[in-house]
């Protein structure tokens, strides 16, 4: 192998259409690439062919994709790596488009069973086995065509106002006079492991003022502790950090995508499977404080 290689990126500017509409390219089998690592190149010679082609071949002077305009439906629970992901998808992939409703990992996951969505973002801790998603997927999910990839490893733990003045180290704080909790809602998967961690600790809901309190994302929970309004919440760390509040760890988790496959939405699936793998989404995430995004991608479940 000799000369220069292209990234996506450069090819995408050089012919001046989208990354999307290059690895579609490269899906046809129209531009041969190769891959290093995780990434994608596309050597000097085989740019200069492709570029050839589109002058020899007068109706064909740009590179043309027949993929009709869409929008991929997700629902499930609420984080801040699935709304950059929409974001990312909404600004590079010119042809698609995430349509999200955040309404808990449970729900989420009967909407995908019941046909309502493409997508969910899940993060459910079975008690039984203490695996996340995959027991909850395997019993829902008998004969439909489904695929889970890995999102992130996140951190879920105590959020407490800054500097921690009220000195809480753990769940038995909880059951103080003096603390106020704010809780998530039934059915997203932060309650269900907070519910999980409570009763392994032996502490009873009913004994915990603000327990009944519910929020449907993790900046507005978050945001109680900012303002004053309550002493603790049970969350994410990315959303302490982005309220400069101190967070107290509690346990890892696993966040994963399940995607349903129909013949209806086949095509703009795979076209969101290669996005996340092949671009550079997965280099914009690794920074992301509270997440390990090493196994971003990773198809941990095929069931076709």
């Amino acid at each position: 192998m000799n000369g220069y290689t292209y990234t996506p990126d450069e090819i995408a500017k050089l012919f001046k259409i989208s990354k999307h509409t290059v690895y579609e390219l490269i899906k046809r089998g129209e531009l041969q690439a190769f891959k290093v690592g995780n990434k994608m190149r596309v050597e000097e010679s085989e740019v200069d062919r492709f570029k050839q082609n589109m002058v020899s071949s007068p109706s064909k002077n740009s590179p043309k994709v027949q993929v009709n305009p869409s929008s991929l439906r997700l629902s499930g629970s609420h984080d801040f790596l699935v709304e950059y992901l929409v974001k990312y998808i909404t600004k590079e992939a010119d042809i698609l488009s995430i349509q999200p409703t955040f309404i808990g990992s449970l729900e989420g996951l009967m909407m995908l069973h019941r046909g309502s969505a493409d997508i969910a973002a899940i993060h459910l801790l079975d008690p039984a086995s203490h695996e996340y998603n995959l027991p909850f997927i395997k019993q829902i999910f008998v004969h439909e065509k489904i695929t889970v990839m890995r999102l992130a490893n996140r951190e879920q733990g105590l959020i407490v106002a800054k500097d921690n003045p009220k000195q809480i180290t753990g769940f038995r704080d909880l059951i103080r006079k003096d603390i106020c909790f704010v809780n998530r809602q039934k059915g997203s998967g932060t309650r269900f492991l907070l519910d999980s961690l409570l009763a392994k600790e032996g502490v009873g809901p009913e004994s915990i003022k603000g327990y009944e309190v519910e929020e449907w994302n993790h900046l507005s929970t978050a945001s109680y502790i900012s303002r004053g309004d309550a002493d603790i919440a049970f969350g994410i760390r990315s959303a302490a950090s982005q309220l400069n509040l101190d967070f107290i760890p509690i346990a890892t988790e696993q966040f994963d995508l399940v995607f349903r496959w129909t013949p209806q939405n086949e095509s703009n699936l795979q076209h969101l499977i290669d996005m996340i793998q092949l671009t550079t989404f997965k280099d914009h995430v690794l920074k992301l404080d509270g997440y390990d995004a090493s196994e971003l991608g990773t198809i941990i479940y095929e069931h076709r």
